[in-house]
């Protein structure tokens, strides 16, 4: 990761979180695309085989990030990119309809970006 040790610890943070975030949510959901027919066991091996790279990826975010940023605001931008993350996941891989319940969950969460990060 030393390609990154140049950038800002902000933008570090939030790229990593959103890499590792990619991984968790193919770990999460991906089974039931692709492991559908499979016993549980098997999309429960492999999702946690995914989820490794997610740990690889958000824990030195984490590290990288604390400090620059509380734990309540590495948490809040977690929860961004994870919204930022799943939603063209769930329309472009997994099929779903976009639906307008997603603009009304980002909003929630610009609140909660507000309230978070203010001074």
């Amino acid at each position: 990761m030393n390609f990154l040790a140049n950038l800002p610890v902000p933008l570090q943070t939030v790229l990593l979180l959103a890499a590792s975030n990619v991984f968790m949510t193919i770990a999460w959901y991906g089974h039931l695309k692709n492991l559908a027919s499979r016993p549980w066991y098997i999309a429960a091996l492999v999702s946690w085989a995914i989820a490794l790279f997610e740990y690889l990826l958000q824990v030195p975010a984490n590290r990288i990030g604390y400090g620059h940023f509380s734990l309540a605001q590495l948490k809040i931008i977690q929860e961004v990119i994870t919204l930022s993350v799943f939603v063209p996941f769930a329309v472009i891989y997994m099929n779903e309809p976009l639906r307008l319940d997603y603009l009304w969950a980002s909003l929630c969460l610009m609140g909660a970006v507000y309230f978070i990060f203010r001074a």
